[in-house]
């Protein structure tokens, strides 16, 4: 039986899906707060997506070269040692993908929650409990859905992935039809130079950063994607420039319509640029519309993370459970159970709390297979590779500085969450340890 495949456009989506979420729509009123040049955020934006580009070009050549699911989990393995491949793996289980579903979701949750004022609509404890009520039910449907039929998933994926970037391309061309280009001072002067050396600038590209987060979803389901060769690169090159494009030119339209004092220490800017333009009471509708462009993230993620499941329960007899696939080719236990994992999320935790959790560790791991590049060239030269990264070295080196300077202020400035990551990956040496051996039993056996 033929097995169905990603093409390239679902890839491409999932790219976008995953890094397009909640924080473009919230933290640029924490970044003006220091930083009061235009040009100076301007700048920031695009130095995200430049680091999140040559990301994706290192992970291309990878992905090229070894065409098959898992990221870092398969890389990490390949390139160091099982054993590492496996923390990657082992977090990824835990939090990497069910945190972000469950984070997207309860944004979602919240953003439905007040734009339909369901707090005072509904009776009991569905009043008291909406916005997490609405995120457990958006992931069951969204599992139930990936779980059952592949391609109406993909189908689903490429639509609300559209939509999404069709909202948003609206939203740009509404804040250039409205905005007053006066308002903010988008001049390359001494202000911006400033602004562009001070320590406020080098925080907030820590956050940027994560908003950038996702680029490397096509990696998760490389074994999965038609013509992997020609398609891994393209999905991640093409989705990763979508969205710095798209997040440059968001948050330019914000400043060109919101004077930036007003938006200053402002959480909300989606629903200050919706009143701004069109009258207060109309960012209930634009609380809506953000709620429509996370159902894209939420699917994509539910897609992307049990495929890593899926290939250590190849790789590991005592995960084997978590490899079996349906007649469709549908990794399904390990959908479900990522999804259980979510919900324990959504309902023990806060928005704030997950978020929090889960930025250092994932950035270290990250960090740590754009080295494998360089390591994987000099231990492997003769290995064929499809694609190779652009501008190398210097790309991955400049993604490298970029990661390490992140992993030094995690640590630093955000102690308790790094420590915590830190931690939930060190457990996973236990995990290993007996996997292993069990592993080795076997084989003697």
């Amino acid at each position: 039986m033929k097995t169905k495949k990603f093409g390239l456009y679902t890839a491409v989506s999932l790219v976008v899906a995953n890094m397009i979420g909640t924080g473009v729509f919230t933290s640029l009123g924490f970044q003006v707060a220091d930083i009061n040049s235009g040009f100076a955020i301007v700048a920031l934006w695009l130095l995200g997506g430049v680091a999140a580009l040559f990301g994706a070009l290192s992970y291309a050549e990878l992905g090229a070269t070894m065409p098959r699911s898992g990221g870092e989990y398969f890389y990490l393995s390949k390139i160091y040692h099982p054993g590492f491949g496996f923390l990657a793996g082992w977090v990824s289980f835990l939090v990497g993908f069910a945190a972000p579903v469950a984070a997207a979701s309860m944004g979602l949750g919240m953003y439905m929650s007040v734009s339909l004022n369901l707090t005072e609509v509904l009776p009991g404890f569905l009043g008291e409990h909406p916005s997490k009520i609405i995120a457990a039910v958006v992931i069951i449907l969204l599992t139930a859905m990936h779980a059952i039929d592949k391609k109406a998933g993909a189908a689903f994926q490429n639509i609300f992935t559209t939509l999404k970037i069709l909202i948003v391309i609206v939203l740009v061309a509404i804040g250039f039809i409205y905005g007053d280009a006066s308002i903010a001072d988008f001049a390359l002067d001494d202000n911006a130079i400033s602004d562009m050396m001070s320590p406020a600038f080098a925080i907030s590209l820590y956050f940027v950063s994560y908003s950038y987060s996702g680029w490397n979803a096509a990696a998760y389901i490389a074994g999965e994607i038609e013509n992997p060769q020609r398609n891994i690169p393209l999905s991640l090159i093409l989705g990763t420039s979508i969205v710095t494009v798209l997040y440059v030119l968001l948050n330019y339209v914000f400043m060109l319509v919101i004077p930036i004092p007003e938006m200053a220490g402002q959480l909300e800017i989606g629903y200050i640029f919706a009143n701004k333009i069109w009258g207060t009471g109309i960012g209930n509708i634009m609380g809506m519309i953000i709620a429509v462009l996370l159902l894209s993230s939420v699917s994509s993620m539910i897609i992307t993370g049990p495929r890593v499941t899926q290939v250590i329960g190849e790789d590991y007899s005592f995960f084997k459970w978590f490899s079996t696939k349906t007649k469709k080719d549908i990794p399904q236990r390990a959908i479900i159970i990522q999804s259980m994992i979510s919900l324990v999320y959504v309902v023990t935790a806060t928005f704030e709390q997950v978020i929090t959790y889960i930025g250092f560790t994932l950035n270290l791991f990250t960090l740590f297979t754009v080295i494998g590049v360089l390591v994987y060239r000099k231990t492997h030269p003769n290995v064929k590779r499809p694609y190779k990264t652009f501008g190398y070295p210097v790309v991955p080196i400049i993604f490298i500085l970029i990661g390490l300077w992140l992993a030094i202020y995690g640590v630093i400035f955000r102690p308790e969450e790094s420590i915590a990551g830190l931690i939930t990956t060190l457990s996973g040496l236990i995990v290993y340890r007996f996997a292993n051996k069990k592993q080795q039993q076997n084989i003697v056996s």
